[in-house]
C-alpha cells in the first residue's frame, strides 16, 4: 500500500496540533479504547532506530507497514530542537502525524544534540549549573513540541552519576533540575514519563519511586514513567511481565526490544532472552485498563537495519500477542 493509500485508509485518531486546543474526543486525544475497542498493545517504532531515512520518509514508511504510532527523538536527524523556526517545522510534522493517523511519544535520548562531543551530555546531574540549564531548557523545548504535536508523553532520564559527586547531591540536583520541566509539563497537559536507564543514577524501578518521593509525590498524569521491557530483564528482580503489572498506575511510555539479564545491550526479537507472549499479554492488560500511549520498538543501534527490522519487529509482535 502507498503512503497516500495509507493517509486516505487510516481513520484512527487525527492529532491535535496546538498547545491551545487540548479537548478534542478523548479517543482522538489521547488513543484511549472506548468501549469494544481490541485490548492490544497500540504498537509503535522509534526513530532513533531510522536516522538513515528522513523523518517524513520514516513517518510513511511506519504507516505503510501498519504501525500505530511513532517514539519520535528530537535530534539534528529529524527534529532538531536546537535549529531555527522550531514551532513551524513542528506544525509540519503535526500534519503529517495527522494524515497518516499515527500516535506520537517525544524522546529526549539523541546522544549529541548538546554537546558533539559528550553523549547524552550535558546532563541533570552535571556540576555545573548552566550545564544542567541547558538539559533543562532542551526538555521544556520538548514539552512544548510534545504540546503541539499531541503527543502522550515527554520522555527524559536522569543521566550517569558525574565523576566526584556524591548520590545524595546527585538526586537533589534532579529534583531541583525536573521542577519548572514538571511545571511546564503540567501546565501543557502532557504528562514528563522518566526512564530507568542502566548506568544511569535513576537506573531502576525503586529508583523511579525514590525521585518521586524527593518531588512530594506528584500524581501519575504529571509524573510517570517509560518502561523500558529490555531494561526490566537486565536489571529487574521481578520478570518484565511483571514490571508491566507493578508499574501499571505510572506507565506513560513503553519501550520495547530483546535484551538479556545483566547486559544492556537492545536487540532485535528473538536474538536475546525475553519471553514475550507473557509480556505483550501483559501489555494488552495494561491497554484495558486505559493506558492510552505506545509501545515503541527501541533500536537505536541498527538504524542501517531500520527498514527491514521495522517490519520485521511489527510481524514479531504481532506474532507473539495472545488474541484479545
Amino acid at each position: 500500500m502507498t503512503t497516500a493509500g495509507r493517509a486516505t485508509s487510516r481513520t484512527t485518531s487525527p492529532r491535535t496540533t496546538s498547545s491551545s486546543d487540548h479537548d478534542p474526543d478523548p479517543e482522538l486525544r489521547t488513543g484511549r479504547p472506548t468501549s469494544g475497542s481490541a485490548a492490544r498493545p497500540r504498537l509503535g517504532y522509534g526513530t532513533n532506530g531510522l536516522t538513515d531515512l528522513r523523518l517524513d520518509e520514516a513517518l510513511g514508511l511506519l504507516a505503510d507497514l501498519g504501525y500505530d504510532g511513532v517514539g519520535l527523538t528530537l535530534d539534528h536527524m529529524h527534529l532538531d530542537p536546537l535549529a531555527p523556526d522550531l514551532a513551524v517545522r513542528t506544525a509540519r510534522v503535526a500534519r503529517r502525524l495527522s494524515e497518516l493517523g499515527l500516535g506520537v511519544t517525544v524522546e529526549t535520548g539523541g546522544r549529541y544534540v548538546l554537546d558533539p562531543r559528550r553523549k547524552h551530555g550535558p546532563s541533570l546531574l552535571d556540576p555545573e549549573p548552566e550545564d544542567r540549564a541547558a538539559r533543562v531548557r532542551l526538555l521544556l523545548r520538548a514539552v512544548r513540541v510534545a504540546a503541539d504535536l499531541g503527543a502522550h508523553a515527554v520522555h527524559c532520564f536522569s543521566g550517569a552519576l558525574p565523576g566526584g559527586t556524591l548520590p545524595d547531591e546527585a538526586w537533589k540536583r534532579l529534583a531541583a533540575s525536573l521542577t519548572p520541566v514538571l511545571e511546564a509539563a503540567e501546565a501543557a497537559r502532557v504528562p514528563l514519563a522518566v526512564e530507568p536507564e542502566p548506568g544511569h543514577l535513576l537506573a531502576t524501578l525503586d529508583d523511579f519511586h525514590q525521585l518521586r518521593g524527593l518531588l512530594g509525590g506528584p500524581p501519575p498524569a504529571v509524573l510517570g514513567l517509560t518502561l523500558d521491557i529490555g531494561h526490566c530483564q537486565c536489571l529487574e528482580p521481578l520478570p518484565p511481565a511483571d514490571c508491566v503489572r507493578a508499574t501499571a498506575p505510572w506507565v506513560h511510555h513503553v519501550q520495547i526490544e530483546d535484551m538479556r539479564r545483566g547486559v544492556h545491550e537492545h536487540l532485535p526479537f528473538g536474538d536475546g532472552e525475553i519471553d514475550f507472549p507473557p509480556v505483550l499479554a501483559a501489555l494488552a492488560e495494561l491497554t484495558a485498563a486505559g493506558y492510552p500511549g505506545l509501545t515503541v520498538v527501541e533500536l537505536p543501534r541498527h538504524s542501517h537495519a531500520g527498514p527491514e527490522l521495522a517490519r520485521t519487529s511489527l510481524s514479531f509482535l504481532r506474532r507473539e500477542t495472545p488474541p484479545c
